[in-house]
């Protein structure tokens, strides 16, 4: 297929809308079901860049949730334990595949910007993973393969009418980007930087050490980062993205709502939010509502009780910090330097013990002085990563 028709571009005014390639070659992807759009394509083709990126590197199966450009999670397949099987609602019998977890994690992450994802996998779909896609509110996939289950499983999804695309792993895409804005065209080389453990040095700080777990982590912050809007600042752990601020003006803005998403997904492994008094009539996609608007300090809605059978005990500010004052070694990576010492302040706010950043900052010193303060390692590799 050398071009494909699109219903409209980013908005229904802008028609006629289509992708095709350049050469005249056929696209590197086959349309297995249903119709995607203009902005489920650059969900999909970002999406597959970051998955694809992640299991060369790390040598795990790979997935992630994309929404409007940008990863709401991401995440390799490391084990779930027991408290984030509870809090990612999967039943005590379930047993997913490795490629299962990986979306799990990458869906939970920041499950309320999930909601209408669109999501990449790495390896071919099979049973394990379209079960868990089958139950969740979801615009499309993209992966290499799918088992003939797998894709009759997801073809019931959307009234038959979920997007399923097939990309080909073989395809390598040109080494110069363009892209046409106010019928000028800009030319660059595609960001071919090379985000693996040589990623990881220098290290500036007097404390040196990075465990394996922590590496593994700062490599799924980065390549995250390559693929979100910029400027943004990732916080990682357990293999998986656990808050990402994408699109701020402001570095101290990326890491405060990176930090916030990061302290909620803490949160919401804790005793009464595990526990919540939840109507047996409510969805998945309300509970997420409804711890959401449990942990808020200030509910956005005044009926936010009724998902309950009872009014649970919010927690106090003080509370809340206790609880997350237990959680440390997160790890956290920044696409650019860090201008003032406040985004390393936030980031111990919520346990950080390793950063990577590119460094370059007039106040480099007033940064290092911080991270040794609170006992962080951090990286100053000079990689930027600005997406846009």
């Amino acid at each position: 297929m050398q071009a494909l028709e699109l219903k409209y571009g980013c908005n229904p005014n802008q028609k006629p809308a289509r992708v095709f390639m350049r050469d005249g070659s056929d696209l590197p992807f086959a349309v297995l079901n249903g119709r995607p759009g203009y902005i489920n394509l650059l969900d999909a083709l970002n999406g597959w860049q970051l998955v694809s990126e992640l299991k060369a590197n790390l040598h795990l199966p790979a997935a992630a949730s994309f929404k409007h450009v940008s990863p709401a999670g991401a995440a390799v397949s490391v084990p779930l334990t027991t408290t984030e099987r509870e809090m990612y609602f999967l039943s005590a019998k379930s047993k997913p595949s490795p490629l299962a977890v990986a979306y799990i994690r990458a869906r939970g992450a920041d499950r309320m910007s999930s909601f209408g994802d669109f999501v990449s996998l790495s390896d071919v779909c099979d049973l394990s993973t379209a079960k868990v896609l089958k139950r969740e509110v979801s615009d499309g996939v993209i992966a290499p393969g799918f088992e003939p289950e797998a894709l009759e499983l997801l073809r019931q999804k959307k009234q038959g009418q979920y997007c399923i695309l097939q990309i080909d792993p073989d395809y390598r895409r040109p080494e110069l980007d363009h892209r046409e804005i106010y019928g000028i065209t800009f030319e660059q080389h595609f960001n071919d930087a090379k985000l693996d453990e040589s990623a990881l040095e220098p290290v500036v700080t007097w404390k040196k050490e990075i465990p394996d777990e922590a590496k593994r982590d700062l490599i799924v912050a980065m390549v995250a980062l390559k693929y979100t809007q910029s400027n943004s600042v990732c916080y990682a752990y357990h293999g998986q993205t656990i808050g990402v601020g994408a699109g701020q003006q402001s570095r101290i803005h990326c890491t405060r709502l990176a930090g916030d998403k990061a302290d909620r997904w803490f949160l919401r492994q804790s005793e009464r939010a595990l526990h919540l008094p939840y109507r047996d009539d409510l969805s998945r996609n309300d509970k997420d509502n409804a711890v959401e608007q449990f942990l808020a300090e200030h509910p956005e809605s005044n009926d936010w009780r009724s998902y309950f059978t009872e009014e649970p005990k919010k927690y106090s500010w003080e509370e809340k910090r206790q609880i997350l004052s237990a959680h440390t070694g997160v790890s956290l990576a920044s696409d650019a330097f860090f201008p003032f010492r406040d985004n390393i302040d936030r980031a111990h706010m919520s346990g950080v013990g390793y950063i990577v950043q590119p460094g370059g900052s007039l106040r480099d010193d007033l940064v290092l002085e911080a991270c040794d303060q609170y006992g962080m390692v951090m990286v100053c590799n000079k990689i930027r990563l600005f997406h846009h």
